[in-house]
């Protein structure tokens, strides 16, 4: 696909609206980065992180890891090649606890490393078996990645980094956000929500081409 135009300042941009310990944008990030691949280089992509589930120390009920397990499964069953490592289960101490993974994100993004733990934080969980609800996880994984290791500590509790993915909530709420991982692209104040396929990362782009080129597409 050749870009909309050879210019390189945007002329829309593209939210991605995910929480990085979400097992259906695990399910979809093979399909996003080549989505990101083959964007339009007039297109910003902008990611917000969504949180799924508050802190807390609190173990997760078995009612919501036999649900989680079962959310697994359907993904394997729809999405083919996706993976998941069920000893997890077995040698973690689930949370129901996304915002600490969140805010990680957050701290990564001032080392212009959010993709990067993004993608850190999703393999630790569904293919390794660790935890990314414990900071010790995340701190690890910032080491692992060659972040400034301080620096991550500082910005993970940080009041501004909290402060971020609050803002980051609320805005994937007021965009129109339809569960994790959303598309949405926006251009001259006009915005859409992309249909998403998780085998076929053309069907998204075609539908992001075509709002470009005819802004009154539905």
């Amino acid at each position: 696909m050749s870009p909309v135009s050879d210019q390189t300042d945007p002329q829309a941009r593209l939210y991605y609206a995910h929480d990085p310990m979400c097992s259906w944008c695990w399910a979809f990030s093979p399909c996003w980065q080549q989505i990101q691949q083959r964007l339009p280089r007039t297109v910003e992509v902008v990611r917000l992180v969504g949180g799924l589930a508050a802190d807390s120390s609190e173990p997760m009920p078995l009612e919501m890891q036999t649900f989680l397990q079962q959310t697994w499964r359907q993904i394997q069953a729809r999405v083919p090649g996706s993976e998941f490592n069920y000893d997890f289960w077995r040698r973690c101490s689930p949370r129901r606890s996304t915002y600490p993974g969140c805010r990680a994100v957050i701290a990564a993004r001032h080392q212009q490393a959010e993709s990067a733990m993004t993608l850190a934080i999703q393999q630790a969980y569904y293919l390794h078996a660790r935890n990314p609800s414990d900071e010790s996880t995340l701190v690890a994984l910032a080491q692992e990645l060659g972040l400034d290791v301080s620096q991550f500590t500082r910005d993970l509790n940080a009041a501004l980094t909290r402060q971020t993915l609050l803002s980051e909530i609320v805005r994937c709420r007021e965009m129109g956000a339809q569960g994790f991982p959303s598309l949405i692209l926006e251009q001259q104040q006009q915005r859409w929500l992309i249909a998403l396929d998780y085998s076929d990362p053309e069907a998204a782009l075609s539908q992001i081409v075509q709002c470009m080129e005819e802004p009154g597409c539905p």
